[in-house]
């Protein structure tokens, strides 16, 4: 160790009147002063490590390179390429004034900096760069501030845009911080400015991009490209053979590739012509002949309305898992895509309305014809706009003649089909080219807060209903059967009124006859008619008729054998004991 050269003091710099004590001090002290001289030679190292590693980046690399962060942090922060139109107005003119100050005093500036003699000032020439792109960021950005209006989308997307300007030249300078500590230091030679920019070195009129690479190769590695015959006749040829590939693309842009599942409306010179179908097909190039894409029987579905869940991203639900969130149709729960509708209601005489939660879904397509296909190209800019507020009007006015009883009852099955004619018709009489394939109505239930208070309604309705049922039931029955007993009894009198009524005309019939005959056959009919009767009264009994005139001269006669005698002759009486 070195010894203090200062009088009064011990070694290392401590007072003499104090180095005694030093020394007589225990061994707990000595050790306490050993971590604390480590601490501070830890720290010393560590502070002249990060000396040694500033001096060899260089103070002006850093510099460059913490203000290229700064800049590329600011435009980030900034960047939005969904702006929408704002009237500034007159903060916005001021702020273009201000702007248009700021870059007169910097056009003022590059001027000065470009006529400097490059021998005097090397640096000038790449400063007048980067103070030429600052002065084109200022001159759009006061263009944007004193045209902008809410109605006009573009100054905003302007002056976003421009700040890809900075953006290239902050990513240039950072990458050149990062490789200038790479670069060998030349003590000999004066240090180049690390702020030059290759990006705002092009802005200058004219553009020649090639020809600030042809002075960086000729200057660092001695490279003249004037000399290599290959450039010089790429060169020369570049401009011929770049006008025969650009009139060969142009000619290429009237070819037109349909796709299986697409059509293609052919227009020359802004008029349509023809309906192209799938496969390839040869026009007029741009701008004389284009084709507008429409669809060829892609069929979609359709919502009537939008929630926020279907703009955000959905996931695939498993097949072999549980049911998604989508398939609950529960009524205590709003769903999605269901619309609050107004539909008529009645309470006794009086009207009134009700609030109803529905999922009506349409599933359509562009019609297959060509007339269809210019309609839907032509006259429809947003066809699901066009379905949805046209099914919505179509369900306001249907609705309005419904109540929910009925729609939740026996009116359900057709419900989708009014509705679908009634959307096809407004869709043909707007001729917006568009086939409805099917009405599908999901969900039509209270909405989800008066749920269990309608179930309830609904249940004392049903159980009412069924009560009046039951007793027009009965009551149908009884009158049904006093009509049963009513009818029989009418018909069985009026069957006995009818035997009557024939009995009498056939005895008048009768009669009538028997006067005719009468009237003709004289005494022969009444005698015909008196053994007639006397055949049809006496036709089972056995009877002898005597009669004189029968005979004639002779005399009856009976003939005793046919009749059986009323008893035997020849049986011996019996003696009376």
């Amino acid at each position: 160790m070195r010894a203090c050269s200062r009088p009064g003091t011990s070694r290392c710099g401590v007072p003499a009147r104090l180095a005694a004590p030093v020394a007589a001090d225990s061994p707990t002290t000595a050790q306490a002063l050993d971590e604390t001289a480590w601490y501070e030679r830890l720290l010393t190292r560590l502070s002249d490590s990060g000396e040694s590693l500033v001096r060899h980046i260089g103070s002006s690399t850093l510099w460059l390179a913490g203000w290229a962060v700064l800049a590329l942090i600011v435009i980030r922060a900034f960047w939005n390429l969904t702006l929408s139109g704002s009237d500034l107005s007159t903060s916005g003119n001021l702020a273009g004034s201000i702007l248009l100050l700021l870059a007169f005093g910097l056009l003022v500036i590059e001027r000065q900096l470009s006529s400097e003699p490059e021998g005097q000032s090397p640096e000038a020439g790449a400063l007048a760069q980067l103070v030429r792109m600052t002065l084109i960021v200022l001159l759009v950005g006061a263009l944007c501030l004193f045209f902008s209006s809410a109605d006009r989308v573009w100054p905003a997307r302007l002056a976003v845009l421009i700040g890809l300007l900075p953006l290239g030249v902050a990513l240039e300078f950072l990458l050149r911080a990062v490789l200038s500590v790479f670069s060998p230091r030349t003590p000999r030679l004066e240090p180049r400015l690390l702020a030059a920019s290759f990006i705002a070195d092009l802005l200058r009129w004219p553009p020649r991009p090639l020809l600030a690479l042809q002075h960086e190769l000729h200057n660092r590695f001695g490279i003249d490209l004037r000399q290599i015959w290959a450039f010089t006749y790429m060169r020369r040829a570049f401009l011929p053979v770049l006008a025969v590939v650009a009139a060969l693309g142009w000619a290429l842009s009237g070819v037109h590739e349909i796709p299986m599942q697409g059509r293609g409306i052919y227009e020359r010179f802004g008029k349509p012509v023809e309906v192209f179908g799938p496969g390839l097909h040869v026009g007029l190039p741009w701008p004389f002949g284009r084709v507008l894409a429409v669809e060829n029987g892609v069929v979609h579905e359709l919502a009537t309305s939008v929630s926020a869940a279907d703009a955000a991203e959905q996931t695939l639900d498993p097949a072999e898992g549980p049911p998604p969130g989508s398939a609950n149709r529960l009524w205590d729960a709003s769903h999605i895509n269901e619309k609050s509708q107004v539909i008529a209601s009645s309470a006794g005489d009086k009207q009134s309305f009700q609030i109803v939660n529905m999922d009506v879904r349409f599933v359509y397509r562009i019609g297959l014809t060509d007339a269809a296909a210019m309609a839907s190209t032509y006259n429809s800019a947003d066809i699901p706009s066009l379905i949805r507020s046209t099914a919505s009007r179509v369900l306001v006015h249907d609705f309005a003649s419904r109540t929910l009883d009925e729609l939740l009852g026996e009116q359900r099955s057709g419900l989708a089909d009014d509705i679908g004619k009634a959307v096809q018709a407004d869709l043909q009489r707007l001729d917006s080219g568009v086939e409805l394939l099917a009405t599908v109505v999901e969900a039509i239930h209270p909405p989800a807060g008066a749920a269990n208070a309608y179930h309830a309604v609904q249940a004392a309705q049903i159980g009412a209903q069924a009560l009046i049922s039951r007793e027009r039931g009965a009551a149908s029955d009884k009158a049904n059967q006093a009509q049963l007993n009513a009818s029989v009894a009418r018909d069985q009198a009026s069957a006995a009124a009818r035997e009557v009524l024939a009995t009498a005309q056939g005895a008048d019939l009768r009669f009538s006859a028997e006067r005719q005959a009468y009237a003709k056959a004289g005494q022969a009919f009444l005698l015909e008619q008196y053994l007639a009767q006397l055949t049809e009264g006496l036709g089972n009994a056995k009877l002898l008729i005597l009669d004189h005139r029968l005979g004639g001269d002779n005399a009856p006669t009976i003939d005793l054998r046919t009749f059986t005698p009323p008893a035997d002759p020849t049986a011996p009486r019996k003696a009376v004991q």
